[in-house]
């Protein structure tokens, strides 16, 4: 399990798993090398909604974006084989407006700045959401609840 405001990479078969409660995971994937990477970030401000993103925001979450992106891509320099996923929970709007940027928006501005093309999906509801990511593979999928026996059902490719 990823715990929030961390991330796990690993070059090695194996499972990462986060629960997203108005939070993201960022999974990173460099086909070339074999490596993969999840990274869980909380929104912050506590609402479980996404919220406008402040400077100490900005400042905070490219540190820990740019450390993860390196432990994933090492001094590559070519985005060519690099696959991004951007999954996010967040609770069902209210009737207050929403940010018009939020730390995906940022995150997918960052990505974008290295050439590295990510896909996003907000699911809106009160439930968490499970997030699976096989990072040799770069495989990521949205996982059934505790004990769910039809996890690899809806297995997709990150990107």
């Amino acid at each position: 399990m990823v715990a929030p405001d961390t991330y796990h990479v690993s070059p090695e078969p194996m499972l990462l798993v986060a629960e997203l409660h108005g939070a993201l995971a960022l999974c990173l994937h460099d086909e070339e090398r074999g490596v993969g990477g999840l990274l869980h970030l909380r929104f912050k401000g506590g609402t479980g909604r996404p919220s406008d993103v402040t400077d100490n925001t900005l400042s905070s979450v490219l540190v820990v974006l740019d450390r993860f992106k390196r432990a994933v891509l090492g001094n590559s320099p070519g985005a060519d084989e690099v696959q991004a996923r951007i999954l996010a929970h967040a609770l069902p709007p209210t009737d207050e407006g929403e940010p018009s940027a939020t730390l995906v928006d940022l995150i997918k501005a960052d990505l974008a700045d290295g050439k590295i093309a990510c896909g996003t999906q907000t699911t809106r509801r009160t439930e968490a959401l499970r997030v699976c990511f096989q990072p040799f593979e770069g495989r990521v999928w949205i996982c059934g609840p505790k004990g769910s026996s039809s996890l690899a059902a809806s297995t997709r490719s990150v990107g």
